[in-house]
C-alpha cells in the first residue's frame, strides 16, 4: 500500500533545494519524492512511462508528467539496489481549484503501474510517497 509522507527523512544539498524550489514555484510545477523499498537481495527492475498524469478530482484537467530524475522511461529497465532508492517526478501545474488528485501510469496494460489515490494538495504541491 501507497502511503503519502508528511514529514520525509530525506537529506538533499541545501543549494539543489533551494534552485529546485524557485524552479518549481516560477513554473507552477508540482513535484513527488518517491522512495521505494525493495527488499529482494536479487534486485528488481523499474521505469515511469511518459504516460504518467496527475488527475485533479471534480475535473477534466490532466497534468503531465514533465520530467523524472533517478527513474528511466519506457521502454528501458532500471535496476533497483536492495534498500531504499528514490527517484523523483515533475508533473505540470494543477489548477488552483484542485484540492485532492490522483496520480496514475497507464501502461498500456501491463502490470505494476503506479497508482496513488485521493493525494491531499499541499501549499507547496511538493509531496512525498513511500511506494
Amino acid at each position: 500500500m501507497t502511503t503519502i509522507i508528511t514529514k520525509p527523512k530525506i537529506e538533499i544539498s541545501p543549494d539543489l533545494l533551494s534552485k529546485l524550489e524557485t524552479q518549481i514555484h516560477e513554473a507552477g510545477q508540482v513535484v513527488v519524492h518517491c522512495i521505494l523499498s525493495n527488499a529482494s537481495p536479487s534486485g528488481m527492475y523499474m521505469r515511469i512511462w511518459p504516460t504518467t498524469h496527475l488527475y485533479p478530482h471534480n475535473s477534466d484537467h490532466v497534468s503531465e508528467l514533465i520530467h523524472a530524475e533517478n527513474i528511466c522511461y519506457y521502454p528501458a529497465w532500471q535496476e533497483m539496489k536492495k534498500g531504499d532508492n528514490y527517484f523523483t517526478l515533475i508533473f505540470a501545474g494543477l489548477p488552483k481549484s484542485c484540492t485532492v488528485f490522483d496520480l496514475m501510469e497507464d501502461c498500456k496494460g501491463s502490470m505494476g503501474a503506479f497508482c496513488i489515490m485521493n493525494i491531499p494538495r499541499n501549499e507547496t504541491d511538493v509531496y512525498y510517497a513511500h511506494l
